[in-house]
């Protein structure tokens, strides 16, 4: 069934995203915070609102952005590693209102797997898993997940995903020589754009509402031996890592989804 989608984010996920249910016959709307980003949006049909979020409120018309909507992606990262001090419980506290006033019924939030603490054991997590009680970042994308869920005006889905890469993005560039760095044995957990736009593609499809999904390429090669292999695949200076401490780590399991959902992950490590 063809729905009206609203995509508050469209950036490196959001705008491939909004641009592949359009093709599949969805209407959609997206906001974005960039001037430039705006044409590009109407220029494929994709109907543009210039927003912005922070601690202090929401800039730019995000009740036309949401009218006449069926379905909510919020697409919008914490941002934490390069501003720690920021307060995204508060901007998204600021979008609630706005979303409950709406037409929209259900709403998909893109969170993390963040949440789940790192150990030296890699147990393997689960939705049901315990979640970190320690960690800044995870504590405010947990209660961002509660503020959504705990609405009984509209549906929301959580989705956590794994680290994102792309074709056009790598971890492995950033990481290209780099030295020290910590962690070698850990597991590798990933997931690429692709499998990011067909899984938030089939919920929305088969209308999976009020759960939680990891979402992670099942193989989970550890971050050495993954990382120097593309490396040396891409011809990239290679990284060094820190052998003398102990790796922490965890391994995201996905076989919720992927049964749910009925989904096979179409790119592997």
């Amino acid at each position: 069934m063809k729905q009206r989608i609203c995509i508050i984010g469209c950036g490196w996920l959001g705008l491939p995203l909004a641009t592949s249910l359009l093709k599949k016959g969805h209407s959609v709307k997206g906001s974005t915070t960039s001037s430039e980003k705006i044409t590009i949006l109407n220029s494929v049909g994709i109907q543009g609102f210039l927003i912005r979020l922070s601690s202090e409120g929401i800039s730019g018309a995000i009740e036309n952005c949401l009218s006449d909507c069926d379905t909510l992606v919020l697409n919008i990262p914490p941002g934490l590693r390069k501003n720690p001090e920021a307060n995204y419980v508060r901007q998204m506290q600021h979008i609630l209102p706005y979303v409950k006033a709406s037409t929209v019924k259900q709403v998909l939030f893109v969170s993390s797997t963040t949440v789940y603490d790192d150990d030296d054991l890699f147990p393997v997590i689960y939705e049901t898993s315990p979640t970190s009680t320690i960690s800044n970042t995870a504590q405010q994308l947990l209660a961002v997940e509660a503020l959504f869920q705990n609405n009984s005006g509209f549906s929301t889905t959580i989705l956590r995903f794994s680290g994102l890469f792309g074709d056009d993005r790598h971890p492995a560039t950033f990481l290209s020589g780099k030295t020290n760095l910590k962690n070698p044995n850990a597991p590798v957990n990933l997931i690429h754009q692709r499998d990011c736009i067909a899984i938030i593609e089939n919920i929305i499809q088969q209308n999976i509402w009020n759960d939680i999904f990891n979402a992670s390429t099942p193989s989970h090669p550890s971050k050495k031996n993954y990382y120097t292999s593309i490396c040396i695949a891409q011809n990239l200076p290679l990284p060094t890592f820190d052998t003398t401490q102990k790796s922490k780590g965890k391994i995201i399991d996905s076989s919720k989804l992927a049964r749910v959902l009925d989904y096979e992950f179409k790119i592997k490590l």
